[in-house]
């Protein structure tokens, strides 16, 4: 099942997607669901409720279909309920591609590297990014798998931890470079207004086996700049939710991003970063697209 946060005619709902026939359940005319109003509200109803969409989708029903082409989709979590977990140099190729910028020495990296992005509000598929020229020249890109956590829990097993695990999402860790460099700690280049974008979906877990393998690409203009499988990952994702949960609650809605491959616009010589009118779109197979204009 694939699960959105959408705008319709000027009301923000949630819906599950109808892949074969594109149209989107609309979880509001579900009388079942009724208390439910969000992705997050749906993340803590349970299994009973992921049953019930299941139903409607596969079963002629009275609840409410909208086609895909009538919606404005948003972030599926526009409002995250805290920072966004991120992973820093979890692919080899974009930790030797980050060497001169990290002045690391070595690529092989022993323990993870986790920073935190702050998002009050996380852009859509189609959001707006802005270039906030008057303080960065090197607005960079940065393609991810996310995982969103269905669970609370700490201490969590790496055999146990799939069991945490809500579904999974792409996310676009935009970022200030300049900002990430001059402060040495990444939160301020990380969390500019709109460098975090998000969607479509949350594809839920159960089309998405482990160990985790999905095709994962970002595109400027339609070049092709980063290009990867999310099986290449250093930490893999039972090992980030184990680690990261050591003495650490993970709550039903946490967002993780699990680190970006190689092809990031600081990885060229000379740069490519992004510029005004850019057309950023990032990729995960079973998952779609997101394509974001910079302002």
């Amino acid at each position: 099942m694939l699960f959105t946060t959408f705008l319709f005619n000027g009301i923000e709902k949630i819906g599950a997607l109808r892949e074969a026939s594109g149209m989107i359940l609309d979880l509001s005319s579900i009388k079942e669901l009724a208390e439910i109003n969000s992705i997050l509200d749906l993340i803590g109803a349970g299994d009973s409720a992921l049953e019930v969409i299941k139903y409607h989708l596969e079963n002629k029903t009275d609840a409410e279909f909208i086609p895909v082409g009538e919606v404005q989709l948003l972030a599926p979590i526009p409002r995250p309920i805290r920072d966004i977990i991120c992973l820093g140099l979890n692919y080899k190729d974009h930790a030797e591609e980050s060497k001169s910028f990290t002045k690391e020495e070595k690529t092989v990296i022993e323990h993870p590297i986790y920073f935190s992005k702050m998002a009050a509000y996380i852009i859509g598929p189609e959001g707006e990014i802005k270039s906030h020229r008057e303080i960065t020249e090197e607005l960079d890109y940065e393609v991810e798998l996310a995982i969103v956590i269905g669970k609370e829990g700490t201490n969590i097993t790496i055999e146990e931890a799939e069991d945490y695990i809500f579904g999974y999402s792409i996310l676009n860790d935009l970022t200030a470079r300049n900002l990430q460099k001059r402060h040495s700690q990444w939160l301020k280049g990380k969390s500019l207004d709109t460098l975090t974008a998000m969607g479509p979906y949350i594809a839920y877990k159960g089309i998405i086996p482990m160990p985790v393998s999905l095709s994962i690409e970002s595109a400027i203009n339609d070049e092709v700049r980063q290009k990867s499988n999310t099986s290449k990952l250093i930490f893999d994702i039972p090992y980030i939710i184990s680690d990261l949960s050591r003495g650490v609650t993970l709550k039903k809605g946490d967002i993780i991003a699990t680190g970006t491959p190689a092809g990031v616009g600081m990885g060229f010589n000379p740069p490519k970063y992004l510029k005004s009118g850019d057309k950023v779109r990032c990729s995960i197979e079973k998952i779609g697209t997101i394509t974001n204009y910079v302002k």
